[in-house]
């Protein structure tokens, strides 16, 4: 049976995307998750999970971290991002950062329902609106490097990549994810070592590369 996990933090939404998927493919396993902490657990805990549908922006993740999170640490998941950045240019991004396909916020249930049973059949699906803009755009390299450079870390390395994108002290990340201030230190220096980078300041500049603007209302 298809397993799916739906990732966004709008119970609204979760619901509609749950309803589309449901009318698309009948029976099914749907999970849900609301964080990018939630979605890590969930894959975690369901090893068989076959698609994500992630937004871009909820809480642990903003832009294309949490796609680029996903995409290291569960290369065999394919994962469909749903988003109100529905611009050529983002859209080409993440094709860049390993995702399977696009799906704009304003999606119909029809096309939603599309989209999912494209990517299930191991297809890469766009909005038919953009395709041919995104095709016209060239992979851009220092998105391909950056995806592979993050890829390297592991689940761990990546919730204190992004600590120390907020700005944290070793002791505080070391609070927040209740660890030892030593191991922090270790995650830190094999982190600068897998994504080339020489301090805090450079790995935080590098994470928030990863930045979307926030779409006009």
């Amino acid at each position: 049976m298809t397993r799916l996990l739906i990732a966004d933090d709008h119970p609204l939404f979760r619901a509609a995307l749950r309803q589309a998927v449901g009318e698309s493919l009948g029976a099914c396993v749907i999970h849900e998750a609301a964080d990018m902490p939630g979605v890590l657990t969930a894959l975690a805990e369901d090893t068989d999970i076959d698609l994500i549908l992630l937004d871009l922006n909820m809480p642990g993740s903003h832009g294309l971290s949490g796609l680029a999170a996903v995409r290291g640490q569960h290369p065999g998941v394919a994962v469909l991002v749903v988003s109100a950045h529905d611009e050529a240019r983002v859209v080409r991004r993440v094709l860049d950062h390993g995702a399977a396909g696009f799906i704009a916020k304003s999606a119909s249930p029809a096309e939603i329902g599309e989209a999912v049973r494209t990517v299930l059949d191991c297809g890469t699906w766009l909005p038919p609106a953009l395709a041919q803009a995104v095709a016209a755009l060239p992979a851009d390299p220092t998105d391909t490097d950056l995806a592979s450079r993050l890829a390297r870390l592991t689940e761990q390395q990546y919730r204190v990549l992004s600590l120390l994108g907020e700005g944290l002290l070793n002791k505080q990340i070391a609070d927040r994810l209740t660890i030892q201030e030593r191991t922090v230190k270790a995650h830190v220096t094999a982190i600068f070592e897998k994504l080339g980078v020489r301090n805090r300041t450079q790995a935080s500049l590098l994470l928030r590369s990863l930045a979307l603007i926030e779409p006009a209302l």
